[in-house]
């Protein structure tokens, strides 16, 4: 947080974190440092393994937008000084990003109610291509059978779980979602034509709003790095995050609208027949992912309640995802 450590210029330094992540805003860079937690879905516990994500990091997000993710960058410690990229120990291995502009971002843009269907039609020109290119191999299309796919939804439901209490998500609410989805996966031809449909690819994985930036090129940014299980998948889970993202920003029509122009450029009308239970399941993983920020012991007592606040609606709309029996 000192200025005096960058070789740039860093006015008006700023720290965010998430769950699993420490990130430094210095001038026109971001400093992006993997906290040593092991939450099991993700491994981050020892040094060498924080070297070898932050390298998965840059490899992978280098596919939709190579101009950001510039270089791993080290902390080294001579006596008791520390150092950004010196000489002597290394303590700490990090992302070198360059700064994305913040009134860009499509989470800001949501708030000002200035997001258009133009952006949208940008997003799935930059999607369409990128799903096109990506690795289909065996290995990879295999993550699409009904068992790999129910592996993810049974662990997320497992980290769900000690959550319940009558704020946040009730026993029952739990219940209908764990019924739904996990009766969903019986649909196992339903799979396995996709797989046979080439719709499983190494995906972006974590694909919300959060994670685009909607400058001239379109830049999708920080896909998931530490599980290769979680990234490969298919197609329609990963558009399904963002179109339930929307959805809980209240822009309902433009995620209908996304999902329209994704199936018109992409030929992939199949789509509509998983959605919603690829939905649901993207809707509980951000319930988690917020209930896990908003118990950070270093997080301020109002942005946890926000943090708490946000997962209920979470829940809320992963259930709206249930068809009415």
């Amino acid at each position: 947080m000192e200025a005096s450590s960058y070789s740039h210029q860093a006015d008006e330094i700023q720290l965010l974190q998430t769950h699993i992540s420490f990130v430094v805003l210095a001038g026109l860079y971001a400093y992006k440092w993997k906290k040593p937690v092991n939450m099991g879905f993700l491994d981050f516990s020892t040094l060498e393994k924080r070297k070898y994500f932050c390298n998965q990091e840059i490899i992978l997000n280098r596919r939709l937008c190579p101009e950001v993710y510039l270089d791993v960058v080290r902390i080294t410690r001579q006596g008791d000084s520390f150092c950004l990229n010196g000489h002597g120990e290394i303590v700490e291995y990090g992302v070198l990003m360059a700064r994305l502009p913040e009134d860009r971002m499509m989470g800001r843009m949501m708030e000002r109610r200035l997001l258009a269907r133009s952006d949208i039609e940008r997003i799935v020109a930059k999607l369409v291509p990128f799903y096109e290119r990506a690795d289909k191999s065996e290995e990879v299309n295999s993550c699409g059978s009904a068992t790999v796919v129910a592996e993810n939804i049974l662990e997320n439901l497992s980290q769900v779980e000690p959550f319940i209490d009558n704020d946040i998500l009730r026993r029952r609410q739990f219940e209908r979602i764990r019924d739904f989805t996990t009766n969903f996966l019986g649909h196992e031809e339903l799979f396995a034509l996709r797989q046979e449909e080439g719709r499983i690819c190494d995906c972006h994985g974590d694909l919300h709003s959060g994670n685009i930036c909607l400058v001239d090129e379109v830049c999708i940014f920080d896909c998931i790095e530490f599980s290769d299980r979680l990234r490969y998948g298919d197609v329609a889970a990963d558009v399904a995050f963002l179109a339930m993202d929307l959805d809980l920003h209240g822009f309902e029509e433009l995620s209908g609208y996304f999902i329209e122009r994704f199936i018109d450029c992409s030929e992939d009308p199949m789509i509509l027949s998983i959605l919603d239970f690829y939905k649901c399941y993207r809707a509980c993983v951000r319930g988690k992912i917020n209930l896990l920020t908003a118990i950070t012991p270093t997080l301020a007592t109002g942005v946890a309640l926000q943090y708490r606040a946000q997962a209920k609606r979470c829940f809320a709309l992963a259930q709206s995802y249930i068809p009415v029996s």
